[in-house]
């Protein structure tokens, strides 16, 4: 049950990232949930409206993914080109979707695809799906996440409110795991 307040946002959300978990699961793509909606998922709750789905995936899904979600009715959108390497963006009614790509390097450490700078975490792929109103998702763990809101202040990405309420969030739960 999604808490009215919460709005029709959030039930095209869910209902969006419903189909890409069937879409993916069809296609064998695997992704996991990143940003307000990993929160979420790890909480198992809806804590607040969501701007988008942020979701992460090998890069090799990249092409059978853009495909398959071309099929299903979801409209690319253009992307900055400083981000072409390393991800897709889809809109489908008025949900935005961003799907990132990783990749491996050859020391087995992650990487944003085209962005080698930025490794990633080596517990930052959750193994196990949590489940969210019916639906079934991996997300990041945690930790990654973040290191995500961490690192805005690096790059100079000026932190939201809502960032900050996420990285309070995020410590809480890395807190319940130790």
């Amino acid at each position: 049950m999604i808490d009215p307040m919460f709005g029709n946002q959030t039930e095209s959300q869910l209902k969006v990232l419903s189909e890409i978990s069937t879409i993916c699961a069809t296609i064998e793509c695997k992704f996991w949930l990143r940003g307000g909606w990993a929160i979420d998922f790890l909480l198992g709750k809806v804590t607040r409206p969501h701007d988008d789905i942020d979701l992460i995936t090998w890069i090799q899904n990249r092409e059978q993914l853009e495909c398959a979600l071309a099929e299903a009715g979801y409209e690319q959108t253009p992307v900055k080109e400083q981000f072409c390497g390393r991800q897709s963006d889809f809109r489908k009614g008025d949900v935005d979707i961003t799907f990132g790509y990783i990749t491996s390097t050859h020391d087995g450490s992650i990487i944003m695809n085209d962005l080698p700078e930025w490794v990633w975490r080596h517990d930052s792929l959750l193994p196990q799906s949590l489940m969210l109103n019916g639906i079934s998702a991996h997300v990041l763990s945690p930790r990654q996440l973040l290191e995500e809101k961490e690192v805005y202040k690096q790059i100079g990405r000026k932190p939201r409110p809502k960032d900050e309420d996420s990285k309070n969030i995020l410590h809480r739960i890395i807190a319940e795991l130790n």
